[in-house]
């Protein structure tokens, strides 16, 4: 199993910044197990989109609304990967969820944090 622990959200005005964090903890050997780590959001009545993605290996992907304005980082050693978003707009108002995917398994495990809230005002 593998845990993930949010922090970092709140509110903000309209082109103000916050940075997210998310803690992976678990054994040595399932946290060596994961591979992408990224943030989704999701607001009501929509379906959970991806944000940004890091993989393993240094790869990033980012949604196509929050590129130039988000960038995602990840400290393999602390285990912690960050969302720094900028220039917010209220349409960034949304649950923030982490993701960690193991490789553990075939196909791979899916797990996340339980959500940060992220409010914009306009």
């Amino acid at each position: 199993q593998v845990q993930l622990v949010e922090s970092g959200g709140g509110l903000v005005q309209a082109g103000g910044s916050l940075r997210l964090s998310c803690a992976a903890s678990g054994t040595n050997f399932m946290i060596s197990t994961i591979n992408n780590m990224g943030w989704y959001r999701q607001t009501p009545g929509k379906q959970r989109e991806l944000v940004a993605t890091f993989t393993r290996l240094g790869s990033t992907n980012y949604a196509d609304s929050v590129k130039g304005r988000f960038t995602i980082s990840r400290d393999n050693a602390k285990n912690t990967v960050y969302l720094q978003m900028t220039s917010l707009k209220p349409e960034d108002t949304a649950v923030y969820y982490c993701n960690a995917d193991s490789r553990f398994t075939t196909p791979p495990t899916n797990y996340w944090g339980q959500g940060t809230q992220v409010t914009v005002s306009s």
